[in-house]
């Protein structure tokens, strides 16, 4: 370690070079005593961040990246020598190499678990964030490696709670509903590989930023009121059907949170007849059933007019076909909706009937977490 820092300090570049590529190597290890051996070395490939060399300054990146990742003591040595500070630095660079590389050392600070006491405060006084969104922008000049790593970042970030109402003001709200319409436009054209790698981080941090109460105190939902969210979600709600369908839950969470307390974007689920899209979801998984009934939850508690657009129509089999099923949350959020269904539109009570209803909801009237709801539902059925 000696002689590989003796060439690192060096004045020959070629050497120099070398021995950052023999650190970089040795930083791949995935035991905490190498990264710990390494120390010698990482101050200079901090001071080195702001060399010239855009090749150098990438590799000293990637090196403290894998370093950071896998030692707390290397952390500690390098973030009182200011390695946050450095890599906002980095950040304008004009090198997309360069970025990439800095979005990777980041992501990895950022998954310390001292990280929302010691590391996020920083990061968010520093000009970081703002230059992460800027960098994540729709457009002729948003690199797709480089976004997909600030949109990490900015998941760790938001994840944190340290201060999301600050990235709202900052207008992390309205750039990535962009970049989520941006994304729906991509998928439409193109069949390039690697479009979900982006669409994962995006669509998780705009579903964890509307959770945050402030969303409201700072009117930055109010740009996400628009029904071409809804319709850039079912574009790529197509997309993971045919490429991933790891991702419909995602999609289906924001769409959840988007919906929760948003009557307009109920009533654009509705006008752009996308109730049936959602319902052919329900058989994927029993968690992607979870998730769509959610949602319809989220539209038939907005009241009778939501509820006469949902029966009469091929909700009710469905709700059926749910009942027969053994998970017993999937069963509890069918109950849900049909409770709000029989509230909204009577007249729905008399079809549940003719359908064997009562017989459906018997085989769950044994189940201890579901005894009250479907005692609640057989009464109704019963006076109906």
């Amino acid at each position: 370690m000696r002689t590989l820092v003796g060439l690192l300090t060096s004045n020959r570049a070629l050497l120099q070079l070398e021995a950052a590529r023999c650190l970089h190597e040795l930083s791949h290890s995935e035991q905490s005593v190498v990264a710990e051996a390494c120390l010698p070395a990482t101050s200079y490939l901090l001071t080195y961040l702001s060399g010239h060399s855009s090749d150098f300054i990438e590799l000293c990146l990637y090196t403290l990246g894998n370093l950071i990742v896998e030692s707390e003591v290397v952390r500690q040595q390098l973030l009182p020598q200011g390695i946050v500070s450095a890599l906002a630095a980095c950040i304008q660079s004009p090198h997309v190499a360069v970025l990439e590389a800095l979005g990777y050392a980041l992501s990895q600070l950022l998954q310390a678990k001292e990280a929302p006491e010691k590391i996020i405060p920083s990061i968010l006084d520093s000009l970081l964030p703002q230059h992460m969104l800027r960098l994540m922008q729709p457009g002729p000049k948003l690199n797709p490696g480089v976004a997909v790593e600030f949109a990490w970042c900015l998941h760790y970030i938001i994840c944190s709670q340290v201060n999301n109402a600050l990235l709202i003001t900052h207008g992390a709200l309205s750039t990535l509903g962009l970049l989520l319409l941006d994304l729906a436009g991509a998928v439409q054209k193109t069949e390039e590989a690697g479009l979900e790698l982006l669409a994962c981080p995006v669509l998780r941090c705009l579903s964890n930023l509307l959770t945050e109460v402030a969303v409201e105190a700072v009117g930055g939902q109010m740009q996400l009121k628009d029904e071409r969210i809804v319709a850039a979600l079912f574009i790529l709600f197509q997309f993971f059907l045919q490429k991933q369908p790891s991702l419909l839950p995602e999609g289906l969470w924001l769409l959840n949170n988007l919906t929760a307390n948003s009557p307009t974007l109920c009533t654009s689920l509705l006008s752009l007849d996308l109730i049936e899209p959602l319902l052919q979801l329900l058989p994927l998984s029993n968690v992607v059933s979870v998730l769509v009934l959610t949602v319809l939850c989220n539209v038939a508690e907005k009241g009778p007019a939501y509820c006469r657009q949902l029966w009469p129509g091929p909700l009710l089999p469905c709700l059926l076909n749910m009942l027969a099923l053994s998970d017993t949350e999937v069963v509890g959020q069918s109950l849900e909706l049909l409770q709000l269904l029989f509230l909204y539109r009577p007249e729905a009570v008399q079809a549940f009937l003719q359908q064997s209803g009562l017989q459906a909801l018997e085989r769950h009237q044994e189940e201890v977490q579901l005894q009250d709801r479907v005692h609640a539902l057989q009464q109704i059925a019963l006076r109906g």
